[in-house]
């Protein structure tokens, strides 16, 4: 709410509680209404704070919305924001992304900053304890009381990054019921999300044997971390670049546990992009956890051995 100008934060203050409890995103476009992304659905935000499916009667955004929320995120200054608006989003203190469309600058080929901006996408990040209290067991190796190595993949907004985030609390700080003492994680958050950084202090609880290395890019973060804090297991979210994957395997060569979050929406899909098709190869990640919103965001659909593979039709794609 504080990044928002007066007129939407109060707009938004009045819509029911019960929407606000689910809140994914906020959508601010030029020019058209206001919408709110609740629960996997979206509405439109009448002035009076109503959600309604009719996009009638409902608030326009205009430019000078859009330019005060960039004033408030910026905090009056565009040049401090320089380097995030060239990768097309801004995190806020407490893991909170920003997406920003417009025209993009290029320099080199290669996109320098955006201006004429035209779209806004607040995307709310929450902490929720015990998320993962239903797949933890299913992560556990009890023969050498570890993790397995694990990749946790799905669509957007289905929960990857909070589920990530809450089994990183439980791996660090130790499951009594389990008989899993706790071990030393490092936490590569190159968008900040998974521990919400702010000034490098992580505002989210992610365990109290957890080192977090904040807005670095996943490859070099993932060496730093092996090289100096001698982490058992290492976690980051979004791999698919090959240098991620080349990394992932020093790590792995260190014998050093990694869960990951990877965008797909099944092992074909990712079996059939280069890169993936190569960490599949290597034959070394022991769990895929597939993740849907069939029971609400954060639904763990299926749960696979990394020995499940070349039973679903994934051995075409690696061979």
């Amino acid at each position: 709410m504080p990044v928002l100008p007066p007129n939407l934060a109060e707009i938004i203050g009045q819509v029911p509680a019960r929407y606000l409890a689910e809140l994914e995103e906020i959508r601010l476009r030029r020019d058209r209404p206001l919408m709110l992304s609740v629960g996997g659905s979206d509405y439109f935000i009448r002035r009076d704070g109503m959600p309604v499916f009719a996009p009638s009667g409902v608030y326009p955004v205009n430019a000078a919305d859009l330019e005060r929320v960039l004033h408030n995120i910026s905090g009056s200054s565009m040049y401090a924001l320089e380097e995030e608006l060239k990768n097309g989003y801004v995190t806020l203190p407490g893991g909170h992304r920003v997406g920003l469309t417009g025209r993009a600058v290029l320099e080199k080929g290669q996109v320098k900053t955006l201006k004429y901006l035209s779209g806004l996408n607040i995307r709310v990040c929450r902490e929720i304890k015990g998320a993962a209290d239903g797949l933890i067991k299913h992560l556990i190796d009890r023969k050498i009381s570890n993790v397995y190595h694990t990749v946790i993949f799905s669509p957007p907004r289905c929960g990857k990054t909070t589920l990530l985030r809450d089994l990183v609390r439980q791996v660090s700080n130790g499951l009594p019921g389990l008989h899993f003492s706790g071990r030393t994680v490092g936490v590569v958050d190159e968008r900040s999300e998974i521990a919400g950084c702010h000034r490098g202090v992580p505002q989210m609880d992610v365990g109290v044997r957890t080192d977090v290395l904040d807005s670095c890019p996943k490859a070099q973060g993932m060496m730093i971390l092996l090289r100096a804090m001698s982490p058992d297991v290492i976690v980051t979210d979004e791999i698919g670049r090959m240098e991620d994957i080349h990394a992932l395997e020093e790590v792995f060569n260190a014998g050093v546990r990694v869960i990951v979050t990877i965008h797909g929406s099944s092992l074909r899909e990712l079996a059939n992009r280069p890169a993936l098709q190569y960490l599949l190869q290597l034959n070394v990640i022991e769990r895929f956890v597939l993740l849907g919103r069939s029971r609400g965001v954060g639904t763990v659909e299926k749960i696979f051995s990394g020995a499940d593979l070349h039973g679903m039709g994934v051995k075409m794609c690696l061979s």
